[in-house]
């Protein structure tokens, strides 16, 4: 074996770089439908085509590939199925702002020549962020890559879609949808998003027509009072009961309008008069059902006032707001404007504040197919973790509405529906019609409108893998067995996901769902360019390397728990691969004469039992860990095993075993391959995750062929659990902590050798240290141990006391006491002096009130830690000059 098979420094990105291509040319990620063995699936939450690797992709890729590594290490038949969604308005909004730069539009080129505009674009750019995910380790089926527009997905939506059509499932009617007036699109209520927004309440006199009275009404938004065709109040109200039945004048149009009485209005809630425009408000259009109210539009699809409008036609509607108010003014009709907070919805694409607009849309309708949905999760068919997240599941699904399908734009599915232009039906089909289903005539025009991007992506688990043919992937991978997702899409997508399994498969699309947090910066806010806050995940893994990076996610991911992540944190995880790459080295280096013997073990020293023990808790807390998804831990039980336990402890440890032996003897050689089989358990262990320095350094140790991610993980080992090595090793383990830790209290030089005295009154625990003295004098650094008969203290000794064991280091000579107690004093005054500064802002008011909460936190902590500086520099005080008047 050659010695130096390891270089000296680690540098991952050759290394990462050769693995992964060596990974897929020998097809290890591709799954086998034949393969007899237990399956194991995973649909990835397909990245929009137009995107790049951020955080979030990062740690919900990790964590999957994770789990992936994992099982297929298990032997499990396992496929991570890969894919993009065509990501419908934002890919259309790409292509037409560089359509733009030409000075072109979509209407310019026709539909036709748009669609191929976006599908070059997506053959140019649209690999992006699969190249990334492969940079990022991602052990997917590549050859099974899917595209939410592929010809099998598009054949699966058209099918689906019919299929619900025919079932009465999916309908088209007027609707108050949620319209964006800048997208040109309708929005689902969870594309959506709402923001508090300081506006103003309006009081306007409504004119009665008789009895020269007026009727206050209060709105948010007069420029919609053009549509008005009521006025509401509650039937119990006492103040307006007499005027139900009477009418009024809009004021503006002159429009006589009647006032109607309706339990929806709100007493207390302003005027308790309500004003109905039912084109522009989804309550208002309920009343105006049930009242059989004419619906008058007063804006058009891009937010300017149209005929309707009367004198305000051509105005963009917050243009007409203020021309309204001033009209209103003018006939002293607008009795008082009041500051008010209030929620406005906001397109989750463009920011545009959106609009309530009456339109035909195509809906499904989702009550009948999230009663089975709700059911599988109650049964268990599916467990959401943390499970916390079950109860929020429920109460969307219960009070769900239905989903509004379809987009006013080209990029997507269109909706496959054909309107004949003779008798105006409508007919509905998976591929185009020759005819009218109705009257026959050949007069068909194609729905303009195109679904949903979420509607194709809630059959992702079952049309990837082949529906609507029974394929053999079908068969082997449905259901997977778990996705992997943010709680952000609950709704969007999983929801949607199970009642689409539910319905299409008769079986629920996953076993299992877990809902990962966010990544957040140092702080606990969320990362946005506005902040400049955002940590760059290719950046982070260009400077530390894939492994340190997707280590570090999942150290941090605990369950329900939103990450906080700082790249010195990362920086700390490239130490631990450095770490583990130097601790191999050590190894490789000490396989010298090494050839493997399975009878050693009659020749294991105490340590070596010890480790092994160890070990075998640490496979079954991993495995244990990894299948409750509780990555944190995981990632916690190894790091502490590799750090703290192998490297601090055994590697010192065997460096005495193999110092002491000889090259052929049997203890050394037991003790090699105990190095060489806890080397082997750590990288097997590691490698879900951290995959390619695990491999790097597997094919290096003497026994190994093929891949480290096709090789068996390791299993527990009950003979090799030893609890009393583990109990003996302890108390040398605590006897060299506390012999080290007074070295460093008293500012004694790691190379300055010390003595030590023990006194202990147990004979077993004094045989052990007896016998093992060798450890204790070469960790320690110490040039003399000696067992006392007597517990009497030596002058001038620091003293520690740990398991019934005592223990004395003679300082006389070592340190001077007055120098040392000098030095003390000074740190201490130089503490009190930060102290004080603190202090001072922690008892200024104006500093707590106004400086923001997570730096008074800061502050704070600052002052804790100062604190117990303070009370170890007075403990050291204290005891120098205990054992300067000892004796």
């Amino acid at each position: 074996m050659d010695d130096f098979s390891l270089p000296k420094t680690y540098d991952p990105h050759p290394i990462e770089q050769k693995w992964y291509t060596l990974w897929e040319n020998e097809g290890f990620f591709h799954a086998d439908e034949q393969f007899p063995s237990e399956p194991y699936s995973i649909v990835i939450p397909p990245p929009n085509v137009t995107g790049s690797l951020h955080m979030g992709h990062a740690l919900n890729n990790t964590l999957q590939d994770i789990l992936v590594r994992f099982h297929r290490m298990e032997g499990k038949n396992t496929l991570w199925l890969p894919g993009t969604d065509h990501a419908g308005i934002a890919t259309q909004y790409v292509v037409e702002k560089g359509l733009a730069k030409e000075k072109k539009t979509r209407e310019s080129l026709g539909r036709e020549k748009f669609i191929e505009r976006v599908w070059q674009w997506k053959k140019e750019h649209g690999g992006i962020i699969v190249e990334q995910l492969k940079r990022l380790g991602a052990s997917c089926d590549w050859a099974r890559e899917r595209f939410t527009m592929d010809e099998g997905l598009s054949q699966a939506v058209r099918e689906v879609f019919v299929r619900l059509y025919e079932e009465g499932l999916i309908y088209r009617g007027d609707y108050i949808i949620n319209w964006c007036p800048r997208c040109h699109t309708a929005l689902s209520d969870l594309e959506v998003e709402y923001k508090e927004t300081q506006g103003k309440f309006y009081f306007i006199h409504y004119p009665l027509k008789k009895g020269g009275e007026t009727l206050i009404v209060a709105t948010t938004r007069p420029e919609t009072m053009l549509g008005d065709t009521a006025i509401a109040v509650n039937p119990d109200d006492e103040r307006y009961r007499k005027l139900i039945g009477t009418e009024a004048l809009l004021p503006l149009m002159d429009r006589v309008i009647p006032v109607i009485g309706d339990e929806y209005v709100d007493k207390s809630f302003g005027t308790g008069a309500l004003k109905i425009t039912p084109a522009h408000d989804p309550n208002d259009f309920e009343v105006s059902s049930r009242h059989k109210l004419p619906i008058i539009k007063v804006m058009d699809e891009s937010g300017r006032m149209n005929k309707n409008a009367g004198p305000y036609e051509g105005l963009d509607r917050f243009a007409c707001r203020e021309k309204v108010l001033e009209d209103l003014n003018a006939q002293k009709l607008l009795k008082k404007v009041e500051a008010y907070v209030h929620n406005i919805g906001y397109c989750y694409r463009c920011n545009e504040a959106i609009e309530p607009f009456l339109s035909k849309q195509w809906f499904v309708k989702t009550t009948p197919l999230a009663k089975p949905a709700i059911a599988a999760v109650r049964e268990g068919k599916t467990r959401i973790m943390p499970s916390g997240w079950e109860k929020t599941y429920f109460e969307w699904m219960e009070n769900i509405r239905d989903w509004c399908i379809s987009r006013q734009i080209w990029w997507g599915h269109r909706i496959p529906a054909w309107y004949c232009g003779d008798c105006g039906e409508v007919t509905v089909s998976a591929s185009e019609p020759q005819a009218c289903k109705n009257c026959g005539s050949k007069d068909l025009t194609q729905e303009e409108d195109v679904l949903d991007t979420w509607f194709s992506s809630a059959l992702w688990p079952f049309s990837t893998l082949g529906w609507p043919t029974k394929t053999k992937d079908l068969q082997t991978f449905y259901p997977t067995s778990v996705l992997v997702t943010g709680f952000d899409i609950l709704f969007f997508w999983v929801a949607r996901m199970m009642m689409m399994g539910i319905k299409f498969m008769g079986e629920v699309p996953f076993r299992d769902v877990y809902i990962h947090a966010l990544v957040r910066d140092a702080k606990g806010q969320k990362m946005s360019k506005s902040l400049g806050n955002v940590i760059d995940p290719l950046v982070m893994i260009e400077k530390y390397g894939t492994d340190a990076f997707r280590f570090t996610l999942a150290a941090l991911a605990a369950q329900g728990r939103d990450i906080r992540l700082a790249e010195d944190i990362i920086e700390g995880y490239r130490h631990f691969a450095n770490k583990i790459w130097n601790v191999a080295r050590f190894v490789l280096l000490n396989l010298k004469n090494y050839s493997p013997d399975e009878n050693l073990a009659a020749y294991y020293s105490l340590t070596d039992k010890w480790i092994l023990s160890r070990a075998s808790q640490l496979i079954q807390n991993v495995r244990n860990a990894l299948e409750e998804y509780r990555f944190n831990e995981s990632a916690g039980f190894l790091y502490q095993f590799v750090w703290h336990e192998f490297c601090d402890w055994y590697v010192e440890f065997s460096k005495q075993e193999l110092s002491n032996s000889n090259a052929e003897s049997l203890s050394r050689k037991a003790t090699q391959q105990v190095l060489l089989e806890i080397l082997n358990i750590i990288l097997k262990l590691l490698h879900p995750f951290m995959p390619f320095l695990t491999e790097e350094i597997w094919q290096k140790l003497p026994g190994n062929k093929g891949s480290i991610m096709i090789s068996p993980l390791p299993r527990k080992n009950d003979s090799l659990i030893n609890l009393p090595a583990e109990e003996a090793l302890e108390i040398i383990k605590e006897v060299v902590y506390h012999i080290r830790n007074i070295r460093g209290e008293m500012h004694i030089p790691p190379s300055q050798k010390i003595e030590a005295i023990i006194f202990c009154e147990d004979d077993k625990t004094k045989r052990l240290l007896e016998n093992y003295q060798y450890y204790l004098i070469s960790l320690a650094h110490l040039n003399n141990l000696t067992f006392s008969t007597s517990r009497q203290k030596p002058h001038a000794a620091a003293t520690a006391i740990v398991k019934g064991v005592e223990i004395f280091i003679p300082l006389e000579g070592l340190i001077d006491f007055g120098e040392e107690e000098k030095r003390l004093k000074k740190e201490i005054a130089k503490i009190e002096k930060e102290m004080t500064f603190v202090r001072k802002k922690l008892t200024n008011e104006d500093f707590l009130s106004k400086a923001p909460r997570e730096v008074v936190d800061k502050e704070k902590e600052t002052h804790q830690v100062l604190l117990k500086k303070k009370k170890k520099l007075d403990e050291s005080i204290a005891r120098l000059q205990e054992m300067r008047n000892a004796g």
